[in-house]
């Protein structure tokens, strides 16, 4: 008798690596993403956009915002709409964490990553506060510093001095 494939753990579908650039991430959610048979479609083509994308909390529930899923091209009339605004799925306590934390200080909802977990639609939303821009210019500054530090540990290593 065959083993089973076991399936992969994510085949992530958009990434958001603006993002980590932008906005120091706080913390993180995990959260499913209430969408209809045409979007899913439309997602295991690989056409999805999340750059512009951000989460809102509205009457005890959090909504997608601006998240681009293009028309199934092989779709009629029951198409969706590329922009509209999709439900988040989280349980309960998440959302009230989530809803304290965004009304205590200027923090938004910001997805990270798009992806299939178990044949789901699955969010990775990150609680985040803005960066200012010399909070980008120390990031750059520290990512140099550790390529450069790296760089001269391998030219060590290989027995190479300069």
């Amino acid at each position: 008798m065959a083993k089973k494939k076991k399936p992969q753990d994510r085949v992530v579908l958009a990434s958001n690596r603006k993002a980590r650039h932008d906005y120091h991430i706080l913390e993180t959610f995990e959260c499913g993403v209430a969408l209809v048979g045409t979007e899913i479609k439309s997602l295991r083509e690989g056409k999805v956009s999340i750059t512009d994308a951000f989460a809102t909390v509205d009457d005890g529930e959090v909504w997608l915002r601006n998240l681009h899923i293009p028309e199934y091209s092989r779709g009629s009339w029951t198409n969706h709409s590329p922009k509209r605004t999709r439900k988040l799925l989280l349980h309960r306590r998440e959302i009230d964490s989530i809803m304290g934390k965004v009304r205590d200080g200027n923090r938004t909802l910001i997805p990270l990553q798009l992806y299939l977990k178990e044949g789901r639609v699955k969010l990775e939303l990150g609680l985040a506060q803005g960066k200012q821009d010399y909070d980008k210019r120390q990031d750059i500054k520290r990512r140099t510093e550790e390529r450069e530090i790296t760089r001269e540990l391998g030219r060590r290593v290989k027995g190479i001095t300069g």
